[in-house]
């Protein structure tokens, strides 16, 4: 009984420190890089996705380490492992660097060094340039966009893929937009935090109502650039450009309310959720679309 208890406590730990679902996204979308560029459902695709999902979760235990004390400052990351000292620091950067490391290998020996070389990248430009970034400048989010549209490339040279492909590169600079409004609705929610923190926000310089206008221009960026994926796709079919035109509208809809915020959490969380599940579903409908393709 005792045992089980520990084994639960330390893998709730291990959740909380991998970001189990940012990884997990991050793994879908490497997913969906690698069925574009293969066309094919082999089981190729497992140990790459693997190895990206072990290699998210270690970049995400070593950027608990990185704000262990800055986390300490805020309501919302003050319960993590590291600041409630549910595990000491050494021992999440020592988890941390493992789990790099195992990442990295799994990449090198599931597919090429040119994945591998991605996913160092991905890390580096996360823990050594994004995090130290935020630091110093309300605008860390834009360049910190690139660790969010990398995860597709890696899947995409995983399975092969050419990293100058005209498609692919549109796929990068779908998921590098759309993050940017991601991010700004977790700062219209817990930007009084990051001030606290002492972290420089845009907050500090726009309302609220200015920065939710913000978001949905960005927004209408994310949704006109998905709009533009089928055109340099791989003999994209009707029901990609219906199913992408559909969501865009949908998304547009729910959205709109941005226009007129007047804080109003209950809309933040929504759309979250909403802009959140638009990324899923154009994956999905890639994945789809590309498997049809093959099949057809």
């Amino acid at each position: 009984m005792i045992l089980a208890e520990r084994s639960s406590h330390w893998f709730n730990i291990l959740l909380e420190l991998s970001k189990f679902r940012i990884a997990l996204f991050v793994s879908l979308s490497a997913f969906t890089g690698f069925i574009l560029a293969s066309g094919s459902l082999s089981f190729d695709f497992i140990l790459p996705t693997i190895a990206v999902f072990i290699l998210a979760s270690g970049s995400a235990a070593l950027n608990h380490y990185q704000e262990r004390e800055f986390d300490c400052m805020m309501k919302r990351t003050r319960r993590r492992p590291v600041p409630s000292k549910r595990i000491t620091a050494s021992a999440t950067l020592a988890m941390s660097v493992g789990l790099i490391l195992i990442g990295l290998l799994g990449l090198y020996l599931s597919s090429n060094i040119l994945a591998m070389l991605l996913g160092l990248i991905t890390v580096v430009w996360y823990n050594a340039v994004y995090t130290p970034l935020k630091r110093t400048t309300p605008l860390a989010v834009i360049p910190g966009a690139l660790i969010g549209a990398l995860p597709p490339a890696i899947g995409w040279t995983a399975a092969g893929g050419k990293i100058l492909d005209p498609f692919l590169l549109i796929i990068v600079l779908f998921f590098f937009i759309w993050q940017i409004p991601h991010f700004w609705l977790l700062l219209l929610k817990f930007g009084e935090e990051y001030e606290e923190a002492g972290y420089p926000t845009l907050t500090s310089r726009y309302t609220n109502k200015q920065i939710a206008k913000f978001t949905f221009f960005w927004i209408i960026a994310t949704v006109l650039i998905s709009m533009i994926i089928p055109v340099l796709g791989i003999d994209s079919s009707l029901f990609l450009y219906l199913g992408l035109f559909l969501c865009a509208v949908w998304l547009l809809l729910v959205s709109r309310k941005l226009l007129a915020f007047n804080n109003d959490t209950v809309l933040l969380k929504n759309t979250f959720i909403n802009i959140n599940t638009y990324i899923l579903l154009v994956m999905c409908l890639l994945t789809i679309d590309r498997l049809w393709q093959i099949g057809a």
